[in-house]
């Protein structure tokens, strides 16, 4: 959720439970739990005053790039033992397992 919301800030819930997958009862949910971690900061949608759009905080930025450091610090420790061509074969079998899963996903 919150990576989907760096790279399109304020959307509203609806928008956000699309894009996450999870029906909007659920996202409303999952805002309101970001929001009491200070994750998140909600506003009126400026297009629509009867609306409000969610976007990260400053905290939720800064957690967001930890758990991508911390992830992409995980992933190269498990490489570290990988050759060259062993990283190419890895790469080239998640992007199939990938595409295979979302092929599984689309209607």
């Amino acid at each position: 959720m919150l990576s989907v919301l760096a790279e399109h800030p304020g959307l509203g819930v609806t928008e956000l439970a699309e894009a996450i997958g999870v029906d909007q009862p659920r996202a409303s949910r999952l805002v309101q739990d970001a929001m009491d971690a200070g994750l998140l900061t909600r506003k009126p949608d400026p297009r629509d005053g009867r609306r409000s759009v969610v976007e990260l905080s400053a905290a939720g930025r800064d957690h967001l790039e930890r758990a991508v450091r911390e992830r992409r610090e995980s992933v190269e420790s498990g490489l570290a033992g990988f050759s060259a061509d062993d990283t190419r074969v890895f790469a080239d079998l998640l992007e199939r397992f990938v595409a295979a899963l979302a092929d599984r996903e689309s209607p």
